[in-house]
């Protein structure tokens, strides 16, 4: 577990989970929304977006939390050796992203680039939500299934989180030290 891609829908728990395989993995963690978004909501073209998100998996070591670009996803894929989806029942993503937004509602996340608001996003990340469930998420399990075995036919470490409690057990497991 040296390239690890996190994906799933927002208020997943996904940044949560990096920061702690970070720390028991002792990996650099690299959030994609760092990557697309600068202060005030300006988007990074997606030329310079795509340099620096494949200058990163050419590093020897790295987590990489969030979704982006499915042509950037499938890179991610291709060079992860973990793939983890964080994929939880739809309400408890809107459960989750609705209390981390009361709690960075005035001010932008700790995690997340400095100068963006969460107010304003409110309801565009309701409707992300909505959106990434029906439409992406199909997607993504077409995409780690046909990406779970490397170039030399050998499997990759796929984990596929259901639910909270599934979360806290992989959490538990593999970020103990």
């Amino acid at each position: 577990m040296t390239k690890v891609a996190i994906l799933g829908n927002a208020g997943g728990g996904k940044s949560a989970l990096c920061k702690a395989l970070s720390h028991a993995k002792d990996l650099p963690v690299y959030q994609l929304d760092k990557l697309q978004w600068n202060p005030g909501w300006i988007p990074t073209p997606q030329e310079e977006f795509d340099a620096r998100h494949d200058a990163i998996l050419a590093y020897e070591k790295w987590i990489i939390d969030g979704v982006a670009s499915l042509e950037s996803i499938e890179r991610r894929l291709a060079a992860a050796d973990t793939i983890i989806f964080v994929d939880h029942p739809l309400w408890i993503h809107y459960w989750w992203a609705a209390k981390r937004q009361f709690m960075c509602l005035f001010s932008t996340r700790p995690d997340f680039v400095e100068g963006c608001l969460m107010l304003p996003k409110t309801w565009e990340l309701a409707k992300m939500i909505w959106q990434i469930n029906k439409y992406l998420r199909p997607r993504l399990l077409d995409l780690i299934n046909t990406h779970s075995q490397d170039k030399q036919g050998q499997g990759k470490q796929v984990f596929h989180i259901r639910s909270p409690k599934e979360l806290a057990h992989f959490r538990a497991v593999q970020c103990s030290i």
